[in-house]
């Protein structure tokens, strides 16, 4: 039994305000997120947060679709956890756009909703070109502080298989991934949002909010080199040499 991973202090709850800030800060950051390489036009689809909708992830999905990608939300509402009959429209989302493009669709989740990336690509591995998460806890799903209100508005219906899908949520995964956290976040604890080292995934850290991750200008650039590099030929992060600090990602 792997050891427990404790939750953020929770005197971090109080950064989160950052997020507001995070998401301004794209403003002045549009000069450099325009330089961002494009992409070939692939699938992407975007799965947002515990107790978010499309709404949250709408920057994100504007910055990818300006940089030529075909960019899709869940389309499910608000995310209250995982139920059969969501995972079952997750899976029939995903057949859908990888039928209608013709290609393989790169996935990207949000806390919780990178829970659904990962799970999806596991068993749909046909289906999905790369995973990269943000600020999701994969490694441990209790390492968080989530809120009252969310608690309270959680679905509790679980998965038929879900204990399993709990011990297997760390194991690598069979495509490409890429795991984005921050050690600041209030809300997961970052130990559990890193992937293991191996060929084909990384850990990337950066100065981030848990509710502002989606939308930092960092994440953003960090999230288009990683989608632009061509099918079957993954190579890990470098930052491009145009980058500079506070700009640069840590490696982990």
């Amino acid at each position: 039994m792997p050891d427990r991973i404790a939750p953020p202090h929770r005197l971090l709850l109080w950064l989160e305000g950052r997020a507001l800030l995070e998401l301004a800060g794209v403003v002045p950051a549009l000069p450099l997120l325009r330089r961002a390489p494009r992409g070939d036009g692939h699938p992407v689809l975007v799965y947002p947060g515990l107790g978010a909708s499309d709404f949250s992830t709408r920057t994100m999905r504007a910055f990818l679709r300006d940089r030529g990608y075909h960019v899709h939300g869940w389309k499910l509402g608000t995310n209250l956890g995982p139920t059969p009959e969501r995972a079952e429209a997750m899976v029939a989302r995903l057949h859908q756009l990888h039928a209608r493009h013709g290609r393989r669709v790169s996935l990207i989740g949000w806390s919780l909703g990178g829970i659904y990336a990962r799970e999806l690509a596991r068993r749909h591995p046909e289906l999905v070109r790369q995973v990269i998460t943000l600020a999701s806890p994969f490694r441990d799903l209790d390492a968080v502080n989530i809120p009252q209100f969310l608690r309270r508005g959680a679905e509790s219906r679980p998965l038929p298989d879900q204990e399993a899908m709990r011990a297997r949520l760390a194991e690598p995964l069979t495509v490409p991934s890429t795991a984005i956290y921050s050690r600041t976040d209030g809300i997961v604890a970052w130990q559990s949002c890193r992937e293991d080292d191996g060929p084909e995934r990384e850990s990337i850290e950066i100065m981030s909010s848990h509710l502002g991750i989606g939308h930092h200008p960092v994440a953003l650039l960090t999230i288009a080199d990683r989608l632009a590099q061509p099918e079957g030929a993954w190579q890990p992060f470098r930052p491009p040499l145009s980058w500079r600090w506070p700009l640069v990602p840590r490696l982990a």
